[in-house]
C-alpha cells in the first residue's frame, strides 16, 4: 500500500495546494520565457508585409539574374577587428563592394561599411566591426551588374 507523505487522510487541502504549486511553476516558467522572447527578438522581419508581397516576384526575378552572374563573397575578420571580404567570378576592375552589418537581436546599431580594394584583390572594410555575431548585407557593383548577398559573420 502507498503511503501519503502526510500523517493523516489525504484531504481537498493537499489537493489544491498540489494543483496551485503546479500552475505557479506553468505560469512562472511561461513568463520567463515570453520575457527571454520579447527581449531577443525585435519583432520586424518587414516593414510592410503587403508591400512585400506585391516585390515577391521582382525579387524572384533579381535573384535569377544574380544566381546567373556567379558571384560569391567570402568575409573574414581582419586583426584589427575590420571586414575583408574576397570576392570571386567578379570582374578583375570597376568593381564597388559595400555593405551593411545588421547586430541579428538588434542590440547594436546597423552599421554601413565601405571597403577600398587591396592588391591582392580582396575588398577591407574603412571601418572596424565591433567583435560578435552580425549579418553582413554585401553589395557588389561593376557598371549595370549588381549583385547582393546576406551572411552571417562572426
Amino acid at each position: 500500500m502507498i503511503r501519503a507523505l502526510t500523517r493523516g487522510p489525504f484531504t481537498g487541502k493537499h489537493i489544491t495546494v498540489i494543483i496551485v504549486a503546479f500552475f505557479a511553476v506553468v505560469v512562472g516558467v511561461n513568463l520567463i520565457m515570453a520575457r527571454a522572447a520579447i527581449r531577443t527578438f525585435g519583432g520586424v522581419v518587414v516593414d510592410n508585409s503587403y508591400v512585400a508581397s506585391q516585390n515577391y516576384n521582382k525579387w524572384l526575378d533579381q535573384a535569377a539574374r544574380q544566381k546567373a552572374l556567379g558571384w560569391s563573397a567570402k568575409p573574414a575578420r581582419g586583426g584589427d577587428n575590420r571586414v575583408v571580404v574576397t570576392m570571386t567570378g567578379t570582374p578583375v576592375s570597376g568593381l564597388t563592394l559595400s555593405a551593411q552589418a545588421r547586430h541579428p537581436l538588434g542590440r547594436l546599431p546597423d552599421q554601413a561599411l565601405t571597403f577600398q580594394r587591396q592588391a591582392d584583390g580582396s575588398f577591407r572594410s574603412n571601418e572596424a566591426l565591433a567583435g560578435g555575431r552580425w549579418t553582413l548585407r554585401i553589395e557588389a557593383q561593376a557598371g549595370e551588374q549588381r549583385w547582393r548577398e546576406e551572411q552571417d559573420f562572426r
